[in-house]
């Protein structure tokens, strides 16, 4: 990886490895990343579901709990490890420092009170000296930036009378409300149409370019990642196999899953007989991970070596790795 100025880091995870005791054993769901995150810029955590991606962002902000265990790393923010801190200093950089998009917002957004008062409630709830007038003024002003039309009436308004598209904008919204440095997105858009997905896209882009945030955007979704990110970590079996820029991963991919990712998305214009080849072979069970290579079961080229041991990490050119056996000299 090339060198970086430590001024520019805003996140570094190092060496996280998370897992979970449950009757049938201990799942694996996070062995051992690392990354890091520039001030102002946007990486996109890309793998299948159950490749350890959601887990690894709720563990940014501590949000796993028992039976989950964060075994050995570090999470660094802003040259503080997030993982020393007590409770009290956490809920002091929760919301305001670093902020979280769920994926599911009826989840998240309480269908007994008005949107208003939940935008006014996370205000207050970080900065009491806020009025409540300058508080609602301040939440009108963030739904007009998520391009939301007569926020003034939306403010009255419950959950269950809003669109999933409008939900999840509202939740942009309130992730925002602080000014975060960091936001991390987690399959925002999932179960959104593909023209409201456009548009979260479109308001994130902006936000992100007005005010300067750093962005963690998680999905499966590569249309996503070839508009939003800057660049791009490839997860498989709670690891990292590949990394680089968006335009590296796109065009130059040098491990067979994330070849094999790119082949599994539909894309426009795309000649009538090529054929869409799903990967073969079901996600690993995190319980019984296999020794070597997590992707060796489901690789078409894998070799002997590949079933014995884990690959190094290999430049394939500045700024972008890959962990394969095929490009161990």
């Amino acid at each position: 990886m090339p060198n970086i100025n430590e001024s520019e880091i805003l996140l570094e995870v190092r060496d996280l490895d998370i897992s979970f005791h449950t009757r049938r054993g201990e799942v694996r769901a996070v062995n051992g990343i690392s990354y890091s995150v520039l001030k102002g810029e946007i990486m996109g955590l890309v793998g299948e579901s159950g490749s350890g991606k959601s887990v690894e962002a709720y563990s940014i902000l501590r949000l796993l709990y028992s039976p989950a265990k964060i075994n050995a790393g570090s999470i660094i923010f802003n040259g503080t490890d997030i993982l020393s801190l007590s409770e009290k200093e956490l809920a002091s950089i929760r919301g305001t420092e670093i902020s979280m998009i769920f994926q599911n917002p009826m989840s998240y957004l309480d269908p007994v009170f008005t949107i208003g008062n939940q935008m006014v409630e996370t205000i207050r709830s970080h900065d009491r000296s806020v009025s409540r007038a300058s508080a609602r003024e301040q939440s009108i002003a963030m739904l007009r930036e998520v391009m939301i039309r007569n926020p003034e009436q939306l403010m009255r308004r419950y959950t269950f009378e809003l669109s999933g598209g409008m939900c999840q904008r509202v939740l942009i919204a309130i992730a925002l409300l602080c000014n975060p440095k960091l936001l991390i997105a987690d399959e925002p858009t999932t179960a959104l149409d593909v023209t409201i997905q456009s548009q979260i896209v479109q308001v994130l882009k902006k936000l992100q370019r007005e005010n300067g945030m750093s962005i963690v955007y998680i999905t499966h979704n590569f249309g996503i990642v070839a508009e939003l990110c800057d660049k791009v970590s490839v997860m498989c079996g709670g690891h990292i196999i590949e990394r680089g820029t968006t335009d590296e991963i796109f065009y130059n991919a040098a491990h067979p899953y994330t070849q094999m990712l790119h082949r599994t998305t539909p894309r426009m214009g795309a000649a009538a007989k090529e054929p869409y080849l799903p990967i073969k072979g079901a996600p690993l069970d995190p319980v019984a991970l296999p020794e070597g290579c997590v992707f060796h079961p489901r690789c078409t080229s894998c070799m002997e070596i590949c079933r014995r041991s884990l690959p190094p990490e290999t430049e394939v050119s500045p700024g972008h790795s890959a962990s394969c056996w095929m490009l161990v000299e």
